[in-house]
């Protein structure tokens, strides 16, 4: 009996001596193992293939998030995915490249799709600070007094330093009647301002015509939209009834926006197959040249002056670095705003949108728009004082030089 006692004892030590054995090994095994294997949270989480980068401090983070975090059960995996794209392409250092969560890129779908109610100014990311590109003509921004060229330091009480393009465009926005406050820093000025805008529903206006005493014309167009060019035909057609030769074209504070608009309007004034705007891919030197379609209708009768500023930006750019690498026209006002690159949206799932850069604008003479903007041939400024006292010497001296053409 003693002997069937002690065999069962000696039994059970080996069985609980294989048991601390094998805990022992799988504790080891698990915390030996790569990190990106400890992760069960996921699904295709292979390298790509031909990236050579070392992925093993990502899944380390990872999992020192699960072990060490307050409230890490809070974050799901596919929130800790997506920010991880939003900072894949943080690293690109460019901020018109831009992932859109599920409920960001319903957002962005909605506004494409129709109005919305906001403040009416262009925005963008220069020299890493939150600025306007133009406010809109007429629009809340505009009679608030905001400007181009001003920084934005705070949305209401939320600091832009760290924000999105797109997420201070969605702060900015809001139902009717609203009110948003802006903290802004204007150059010249020795201190930061606070301008409250009221919001409103968004009419984005598109184009102005003008007849002045002295037998020019004027043309302002405030954006690219679908339709705008066939608007600049019609305004065209008032230009040629006039029988004057003399044309303005004024782009300040046009933010720009259809491809398509700017080299159909380009048409209008040059040869066929003119360089209007070429697509630097950067790939390989690999490029895409966008050429006038060749309507061409003033051939040599025309004197022409576009005025451009610090709101000129995009399609705007595009246009008048056309008119004028082309010998068209000569550019009167103030440094255009640089915004010369294209972003293509790309759906990445059913739910989730990519836009990002894939090319830069080069004007037929290869500057570089997005790098330096359009440098005018007579540069001229517009002060707080040529406002209020309703004078505007940048068309004045578009006038000068088109009375003095030679």
């Amino acid at each position: 009996m003693q002997e069937f006692i002690k065999s069962k004892r000696a039994l059970i030590i080996v069985i609980l001596l294989l048991v601390v054995f094998f805990a022992l090994g799988a504790y080891v095994g698990y915390h030996s193992q790569p990190d990106i294997n400890k992760v069960t949270t996921l699904s295709d989480k292979n390298n790509p293939v031909g990236i050579t980068a070392d992925f093993a401090p990502f899944w380390k983070v990872w999992n020192i998030i699960d072990q060490k975090y307050p409230g890490a059960d809070k974050v799901t995996a596919q929130a800790r995915v997506y920010g991880a794209i939003s900072g894949l392409l943080g690293s690109l250092n460019d901020p018109y490249s831009v992932f859109f969560n599920p409920d960001e890129a319903k957002s962005f779908e909605d506004d494409i799709a129709g109005s919305f109610s906001g403040i009416g100014a262009e925005v963008g990311i220069k020299d890493k600070i939150l600025t306007v590109i133009s406010p809109l003509k007429d629009s809340p921004a505009y009679k608030a007094g905001l400007k181009a060229g001003d920084k934005i330091l705070k949305i209401d009480t939320k600091v832009t330093s760290n924000l999105s393009i797109e997420n201070a465009i969605k702060l900015m926005r809001g139902d009717k009647g609203t009110t948003v406050v802006l903290t802004i820093f204007r150059e010249g000025e020795l201190k930061s301002r606070e301008i409250s805008i009221v919001r409103e529903i968004i009419d984005v206006p598109i184009i102005k015509t003008e007849s002045l005493p002295n037998g020019v014309f004027v043309i302002t167009l405030y954006s690219f939209s679908a339709n705008s060019a066939n608007l600049l035909q019609g305004a065209l057609k008032e230009f040629v009834a006039t029988k004057d030769d003399k044309l303005v074209l004024d782009l300040r504070g046009n933010p720009g926006g259809y491809l398509d608009a700017a080299v159909d309007m380009a048409s209008w004034f040059l040869p066929s197959d003119k360089v209007v705007v070429t697509e630097d891919f950067g790939l390989n030197g690999k490029s895409s040249v966008h050429r006038s379609k060749g309507y061409d209708i003033f051939t040599d009768k025309l004197k022409m002056a576009v005025l451009i500023d610090g709101g000129s930006a995009s399609a705007s750019e595009i246009l008048a670095g056309a008119l004028h690498d082309n010998g068209i026209a000569k550019l009167v006002g103030d440094q255009s705003y640089g915004k010369g690159s294209v972003q293509e949206v790309l759906g990445v799932t059913s739910d989730t949108i990519l836009k990002i850069t894939v090319a830069k604008w080069l004007t037929p003479n290869g500057v570089s728009i997005s790098e330096k903007g359009l440098t005018p041939d007579i540069e001229v400024g517009i002060t707080d004082k040529d406002i209020k006292a309703k004078k505007d010497p940048q068309l004045d001296k578009a006038v000068e030089v088109l009375n003095n053409w030679k």
